[in-house]
């Protein structure tokens, strides 16, 4: 273990389970409940490894450090560490009193299909403050995952453990992503909203000029004017229009150019110079392919 700037930087499991006071059963997993003796004596902490928490209720902390809002549940939060990613659940409470620690190192998953597959739980790359909030069901469903890790921990290691470790894993981070997605629905007014602001935010970037030279506003510049993590923004953006990025911006610059046509008696060629494309030829060639129409016919067709 390695203490910088008062961060604690867990290298191993086994330092994990040393420092939480938990027995290791295998070098590269453990599950940890934490019972309140857990707490660790630094301004914050960084795993070398893939990190899961699960902060109950009773710890009373998980409200302030993990951006629960009055439409989410209230049971317990999660919270996913990628390694090397830092973490504190307030400036003097580094750890959860009362919860779960699932760890795993990345050397566990060669030769497994989770291996291939972690990169599709996108949730390790958003900020504590995007945590998952749980039901009562779905906080007993994870901690009964947890327990089925533990369970296969005990068994003495033999050629099976790896992949039936991992597939255990796989099973709650697939349950993770189920809720995930069942709290995009439950927070529909607040994501909304946000999907409101960046309506705005692309219209305005347009017709600002901005994308003269074919510069497209990034995820990054979107999920910092919206104040998420850019991971969290671009699911975000997938699960409520079904777009990336680069699609929904041309999608909204088409909309504007419809708009124009129909209410402004602008030529082709200024309203493709006005949103930014570098010829008339290729506004015409992208709005016939996603309208049907030549811009100087679509007037014409609707009315």
């Amino acid at each position: 273990m390695i203490k910088t700037d008062g961060i604690l930087d867990i290298k191993t499991v086994h330092q994990c389970n040393c420092c939480l006071g938990s027995k290791t059963l295998h070098p590269q997993v453990s599950v940890i409940e934490l019972d309140g003796n857990t707490d660790v004596a630094q301004n914050g902490i960084k795993f070398d490894f893939y990190t899961v928490l699960l902060i109950d209720r009773y710890d009373g902390m998980h409200c302030k450090c993990c951006g629960m809002r009055h439409y989410d549940y209230s049971e317990a939060s999660m919270v996913f560490l990628s390694p090397e990613k830092a973490f504190d659940m307030t400036h003097d409470h580094v750890l959860p009193s009362k919860g779960w620690l699932l760890a795993f190192h990345p050397d566990l998953l060669y030769g497994t299909t989770l291996n291939h597959t972690l990169c599709n739980y996108t949730f390790f790359a958003y900020s504590k403050e995007e945590a998952l909030h749980l039901s009562l069901r779905e906080k007993n469903k994870i901690i009964c995952c947890l327990k089925g890790i533990d369970e296969e921990l005990h068994h003495p290691i033999d050629g099976h453990s790896r992949i039936i470790i991992t597939r255990h894993i796989e099973l709650l981070l697939d349950y993770c992503k189920r809720y995930y997605e069942r709290q995009f629905i439950t927070r529909e007014d607040k994501n909304s909203a946000l999907m409101a602001q960046l309506s705005h935010l692309v219209e305005d970037y347009i017709l600002q000029g901005k994308m003269a030279d074919g510069v497209f506003p990034t995820s990054e510049m979107c999920a910092l004017n919206l104040g998420l993590s850019v991971q969290y923004f671009k699911d975000l953006l997938q699960f409520y229009s079904g777009k990336a990025l680069r699609e929904y911006v041309e999608l909204k610059r088409i909309g504007l150019a419809k708009n124009m046509l129909m209410k402004c008696d602008y030529s082709v060629s200024r309203i493709a110079t006005e949103l930014g494309y570098p010829s008339v030829r290729q506004f015409n060639m992208l709005f016939k392919r996603l309208t049907g129409f030549l811009p100087q016919d679509y007037k014409v067709a609707q009315n």
